[in-house]
């Protein structure tokens, strides 16, 4: 897992979010985007980086909220997923 916005203030930084991701994928990239142009606080999971146990429980995890398993997967709070590039959903999620 990378951490990401770790210095930052601002954002939502009340919500806990994992964004699910592959290293190449331009969708994912531009979620990173949006959210770090927020200010929001995320921690990042390339997925495709992982090997093993890790990408399996990453994978794992990614299909409890996106039965799909499609990338990006953003999980905010434990409770709800957000999968694909929605900015305006995760403004709304958010409070942004």
């Amino acid at each position: 897992m990378v951490s990401s916005g770790s210095d930052r203030s601002g954002g939502a930084p009340e919500h806990g979010v994992v964004l699910y991701g592959l290293s190449t994928c331009v969708w994912c990239r531009k979620t990173r985007e949006f959210l770090e142009s927020e200010g929001v606080l995320f921690d990042i999971v390339y997925v495709d980086i992982l090997e093993g146990s890790e990408q399996e429980a990453a994978v794992a995890e990614v299909r409890r909220w996106n039965a799909a398993v499609s990338f990006p997967t953003v999980v905010i709070d434990g409770a709800r997923s957000i999968n694909g590039y929605k900015p305006d959903d995760l403004k709304e999620v958010l409070g942004l």
